[in-house]
This record gives structure tokens, sequence and C-alpha cells, in this order.
């Protein structure tokens, strides 16, 4: 672990003005070709096989170790969010519309740091580690995209970690879980049918809105009455949209919503109730409904032997103080989950909270800030996890 530290230690300027690089370059997701070339050029540079796709972004690389092994794969995201920065960084995005408000920057940074820690030890290494650089997590399918490239085969990882920044605990830290980790994020699309007229005379017509006010209404009973208390399930509806005039009973409503849950028992329950209840409450009002129901990614459940590897390896490099276990699974998504459905995964958190008040704002908000004491964490943590996995 000595070795890990001064490694990292000496790389730390080099890390920091790479994160700088990136984040002012920022780009949004499968857009992301300068960062691509960045980090292929910046693998090769430290002797890693570099594996691109013409035309495409993302990047993988493939460091072998001097002994026979496992297979260890480790991931960090690359793309930016379609957000105006608002942080005040010296360094802020460049591009319009672009904006590292995830802290994707600082996986993409911390992951060429463990490759270079990793690449001048490899004559320590007991197998095979595959550095996946993933474009197009925001929403657009890149792990799916990924594991069509086969990126998990040839050879196939017996494991994949990833880590994700988080501003509820402090920079220099990172934060455990065991079990469920992040929720499903499944999407709905519900339009309730009626028939169009009048304003003055609702009774010649059929109105769905009416209909949409009490399904709004009455699909939190799914939460309350249909799912175990200690079962976590989000239902929200973010956006609501008919008719063209105040005075015109609509002749349609669409409401447009996302399903998040703790486990994929449920999330494949949701699609049947959410249907049964929209269906009935629109008969109830005379109307039809027409439910779009979309699973997407699945929950991200950590492998517990993995999870007690990362928790183990991290407080030997950074100390005991240093590694948090988190109270609470979050309801937000990732698709990493898609990963841990072919092998076995575990997603942990980099602290990146200080005094400053940017950097206790949420993920995906315009203005936050994240303590660049994570990246030095980031690299050392992720260094040190990967040794100890191929050479324990």
């Amino acid at each position: 672990m000595e070795k890990i530290k001064e490694l990292a230690e000496q790389d730390k300027q080099y890390i920091s003005d790479l994160r700088k690089q990136i984040h002012s370059h920022a780009e949004i997701s499968l857009k992301e070709f300068e960062t691509t070339k960045l980090i292929a050029d910046e693998l090769l540079k430290c002797g890693i096989e570099v594996k691109t796709w013409e035309g495409e972004t993302g990047v993988l690389g493939v460091l072998k170790g001097k002994y026979p092994g496992k297979v260890l794969a480790l991931r960090a995201d690359i793309d930016a969010l379609p957000l105006v920065e608002q942080s005040g960084l010296s360094f802020k995005s460049q591009n319009p519309g672009a904006a590292h408000c995830c802290g994707h920057d600082i996986h993409t940074s911390v992951l060429i740091g463990a490759a270079r820690v990793l690449s001048d030890m490899k004559n320590q290494l007991h197998g095979t580690i595959k550095f996946v650089f993933q474009p197009a997590e925001e929403g657009l399918g890149g792990a799916k995209l990924m594991i069509e490239r086969k990126v998990l085969e040839n050879p196939k990882p017996d494991a994949i970690i990833a880590l994700h920044t988080w501003p509820d605990i402090p920079g220099g830290t990172v934060g455990y879980r065991f079990g469920s980790f992040m929720a499903s994020s499944d999407t709905v699309d519900i339009k309730f049918i009626g028939r169009a007229g009048h304003a003055a005379h609702p009774h010649k017509s059929i109105d769905p809105l009416v209909a949409v006010s009490t399904f709004v209404n009455a699909v939190q009973t799914i939460v309350s009455r249909e799912t175990a208390p200690t079962d976590p399930l989000v239902i929200t509806f973010g956006k609501i949209y008919g008719g063209t005039k105040r005075n015109i009973i609509a002749g349609d409503v669409t409401l447009e919503g996302t399903v998040r849950t703790s486990n994929k028992e449920t999330q494949d329950k949701m699609p049947e109730i959410m249907t049964r209840l929209a269906s009935n409450i629109a008969a109830a009002y005379r109307c039809t409904a027409e439910v779009s129901y979309f699973k997407e990614d699945p929950p991200v459940v950590n492998n517990d032997e993995l999870n007690e590897l990362v928790v183990t390896a991290s407080k030997e490099i950074l100390g005991e103080e240093n590694v948090i276990a988190l109270k609470t699974m979050s309801m937000g998504s990732e698709d990493f989950s898609y990963y841990m459905e072919k092998v076995p995964g575990c997603l942990y958190r980099l602290g990146t909270n200080n005094d400053d008040p940017k950097s206790h704002l949420p993920l995906h908000n315009p203005g936050i800030i994240f303590d660049e004491k994570a990246l030095i964490t980031g690299v050392k943590a992720m260094s040190a996890i990967a040794f100890k996995f191929l050479n324990r």
C-alpha cells in the first residue's frame, strides 16, 4: 500500500491538471470525442493496450500483469450533462450547454490516475485489469453500448468495480453500503383519452383532465398500499400536457413520469400495477388510458464479497476514519447496473464536499463544485482495491 500511496502522490498535480482539462472541455453523451482521444493518449503513454471504435466515443484499456490470475474491470463514465455551468470556477466549461455537474470528469481522471499507478506496478500484478471508459451514462444507453462492444469478453472479468462522486460526504473520504445501493429507473407515459368539447357544456364532453387529477393522487397508493413500507419506491410525474385553450375541454391529456424501485422484483411488477390503476380510473370517468411503460436501468445491488474487499482495501490505504458507512441507499439510478447483470459488481462513493456551500449542492445542479481532495483519494482507493483483488 505504501508504494501505491507514493505513486499516487507523485501524480497529484498531473491528475489535478488532467481533471481541469476534461472539466473545461465538457462534452455531452455520445459527443465525447476530445475526451476519448485524451483518455486513449494518456493510457498509451503508460504502456496500456488501447481499443477505440472509429467514429465513436469510449475507450477500453487493458493492462496485463506479470503473472496469470483473475480479470478485473474498472469503469468510469466520461460524459457531461446538457447544462450551462454556474460554478464560477476558473476552469469552468468552455463548451456552451455542456457541464460536468455530476463529477464524471473526476471519475475519468481518477481511473486514468489508477491506470498509471497500476501500470507502474504491473510486475507485481497477478492477472489482468480492463479499464472501461464509458460514454453516455446520462440516460443514453452507454453501458449497454459498451457491453455490445464486448468489453466484458475476451477475457471476461471476474468482477467489475466503479465509484461515483457524492456531495453528502467530505472530500478525502469514500462511502460504502452493502446490498441495495441505487434504485432502478423506469419511465412511464400515460395518455388519458376523453372527448373534446366546449367548456360551457361539460356534459356533452368527456373530460380526461378530471381522470388525470384523480390518477395523480391515487398513484401514490401504490407506494403506501401495494408495496412493503420497507421497500423503497418513488413514483413522480414531472410533466403533464393537453388542451389548447381555456374554454375548450381537452380531448386527451398526457402524463410523463419516472418510477424508481430498490429491487428487481418490485420493478418487474410495476408495469402491470400502473396499467391496472390507470385503466380502471380512466374507465370510472368514461375515458380510456394508453400506458407506455419502459423498463430501463435495473437497481444497483452490491455484491457482498466485493463490497467487503472495497471496504478493507480503502481502510488500509486511506485510514479507517476516512471510510464511511452510508446509512441509506440513493433513489437515483446508474447504468452501471447493466454490467452487474453480467458479472459480480460493486459501486462505492467518493466524497466531494468541504466548507464551501456550493460543494453541498446536489448532483446535476449547475452550480455544484467538487473538493479536489477527491482526486488523490479516488486514485489511491481504486488502485488499492484493484491490487488487493488481483493479489489476494
